[in-house]
């Protein structure tokens, strides 16, 4: 069963006392016995065994959480019991809005009101006592993609998150408008976890609203309690747990920081932004070249170990090269007469493996002349931050023609806000798109104007922001339209010194299922072109041969000038201009080593 908490009710304090019941529609009073001290500390014996199960399960995300181990047996018999006592401590008082709030406090958006908590019981709320600890529930958790249609669908769903915003709706039908508003203001109140484990596609961060009294607990730069997620493994389920920092008398104001743990004023301010509205002016929006420290970090998180130098070699070109992989790809398609496959890693000339290569210097002792798939440091050009810095570098810190305005959130984003705040200033278009660093196949990317939703997805996973183009060259397919498109090349990097580039002469064209408009950005069928991977869709690519080029052209849109970077010859100079970035940027990473690696001088069997 689905459970949901019920919305407080218009008193001026609310306690939080009732369950609803999303499958019979129906209040029932929770269970509220407020276990005493001695219970919750000392477990009993017979119940030992299974706290330190539970421990030995969630001791990493209590650590990670920071909630302090004096509360860690109170969690434990909260969770195991569903105890939700938080409303025999706590309520929600309703306020007017007054524009002169303490400063550093911000409350949540109201037409006429707004709330916050305090703290109801007599006696107040102590820090060292182990039973502050309390539970709060989530009112919707979803991923960025589906929400629209929750929105739509799940009865009651957007009553409630109407309410819970303080957005206007009267009627039960979904209405567009307010599905609209509710999605731009629900990045005030949303929070996010990642799953540890599981597939490309499970990681992808989860999003989740509090219920009516998490999500009114305000922001204080001085706050007085934390709030973390936890998910409790045994029961499945995903939580928020509250606990304070200082003792609480009654009538107390509870809060929390909103930018938690960031130290650098200025990133604080932005980070607040959805909250605080604060104006940059004077923040450059230029961005650094990232240090060298900024790369051997990558380096070493990537945990390559890089390689001895040593002497190229030649491979006689009578010699049938033993081929080592688990590639159904290349098991499937590689029959040429000078390379047999073997199952035995250890006796094969080339490694072309899909899992990364960790120990080049283990290789380069043992097997100095092993050919394999890999490049170390190569990360800087294939993963996108790393991607943007090289390309600035390349024109002397200006941004590459080919690539839209790009920033990285997590170290440039005042930078960004400003840049974004100067477009608005002007009336330019302010739509961007939002990449997580080392995804592909469209997973975890967002589209949007909104700076909150921008800003709010620095929390998730790592993520830069690129300008997205609102009038890209466009495709004609007569049975749906006007349609984005993307090209598709196959490329072979052999060597970095000296250069050795190869393309292959097929490529493809993959277009986007439904008419491109500037809306509704969490359709992937219109603003995306990656098919291949979701299930359910149409997959329509067109490979191009030499009768294809002008069947093509005459079905274009015609291009600006800036969308004129496209062409094929741009991109094929740009690309040669990034590889030579990379090897500077390699010899950077490794000092004093030139990383020959059998890259330098390639086979004489290479075309």
């Amino acid at each position: 069963m689905h459970r949901q908490r019920a919305p407080l009710r218009n008193d001026p304090v609310v306690r939080y006392t009732f369950l609803l019941c999303t499958t019979c529609d129906s209040r029932v009073a929770l269970k509220m016995e407020q276990p005493n001290t001695e219970s919750n500390t000392n477990v009993m014996n017979g119940e030992e065994e299974q706290f330190n199960t539970f421990l030995s399960l969630h001791s990493a995300a209590l650590q990670s959480s920071r909630i302090p181990r004096l509360y860690w047996k109170s969690l434990y018999y909260k969770l195991i019991n569903e105890v939700y006592d938080a409303g025999e401590v706590f309520g929600v008082m309703q306020v007017e809005q007054d524009d002169e709030d303490e400063e550093g406090k911000k409350a949540y958006p109201s037409v006429e009101i707004t709330c916050k908590v305090i703290v109801t019981r007599g006696t107040g709320m102590q820090a060292s006592d182990p039973t502050s600890i309390f539970l709060v529930d989530h009112a919707w958790t979803y991923r960025v993609e589906s929400s629209r249609q929750q929105l739509e669908q799940i009865p009651g769903l957007l009553p409630r998150m109407a309410s819970l915003m303080g957005v206007d709706f009267h009627g039960e039908a979904p209405d567009p408008e307010v599905v609209e508003l509710v999605l731009e203001q629900m990045w005030k109140y949303n929070q996010t976890y990642q799953l540890a484990q599981g597939s490309a596609e499970e990681k992808v961060p989860v999003w989740y609203i509090m219920d009516e009294f998490g999500s009114q607990v305000q922001h204080s730069d001085q706050p007085s309690c934390c709030m973390a997620p936890f998910f409790y493994t045994q029961g499945q389920l995903a939580y928020t747990v509250l606990w304070p920092l200082a003792d609480l008398q009654e009538g107390e104001e509870v809060t929390r920081d909103y930018a938690y743990g960031e130290s650098n004023p200025l990133v604080r301010r932005c980070r607040l932004l959805p909250w605080i509205p604060a104006d940059l002016e004077g923040v450059s929006t230029l961005t650094p070249e990232p240090s060298d420290l900024y790369y051997e970090t990558i380096s070493q998180e990537n945990k390559e170990i890089l390689p001895l130098d040593i002497r190229p070699h030649t491979v006689p070109k009578d010699k049938v090269l033993k081929v080592f992989t688990e590639m159904e790809q290349v098991l499937n398609n590689f029959h040429h007469p000078r390379f047999t496959f073997t199952e035995t890693e250890e006796e094969a000339d080339i490694l072309w493996t899909f899992s990364h290569i960790r120990d080049y210097r283990k290789l380069s002792e043992e097997r100095p002349h092993v050919m394999t798939n890999q490049f170390p440091c190569e990360t800087v050009v294939t993963v996108k931050d790393c991607l943007s810095a090289v390309s600035r570098r390349a024109r002397g810190g200006q941004g590459a023609e080919w690539l839209p305005e790009t920033f990285n959130l997590q170290t440039e984003l005042p930078q960004f806000v400003r840049h974004y705040q100067q477009r608005r200033g002007r009336g330019e278009d302010n739509h961007w798109i939002c990449k997580p660093w080392n995804l592909a196949r469209g997973l975890d990317t967002h589209i949007t104007n909104n700076l909150d939703y921008i800003i709010r997805q620095r929390e998730s996973t790592p993520k830069v922001v690129c300008k997205y183009l609102e009038d890209p060259v466009l495709f004609e397919r007569e049975e749906v339209g006007m349609v984005k498109f993307d090209i598709r090349y196959m490329l072979l990097l052999r060597s970095v010194q000296p250069l050795r580039l190869y393309s292959y002469n097929v490529f493809w064209l993959r277009f986007a299922n439904r008419p491109f408009s500037l809306d509704h950005f969490d359709d992937y069928q219109k603003h995306f072109t990656v098919m291949n991977y979701a299930e359910g869709v149409q997959l329509k690519q067109v490979m191009m041969t030499k009768q294809t080029p002008a069947f093509i052209k005459s079905r274009l849109s015609q291009p600006t000038e800036k969308d004129k970077r496209i062409h094929t010859h741009t991109q094929k100079r740009t690309l040669l201009t990034l590889v030579k970035e990379n090897a500077r940027a390699q010899k950077a990473a490794t000092q004093k080593h030139t990383h020959s690696y059998n890259k330098h001088t390639p086979p004489e069997f290479i075309p």
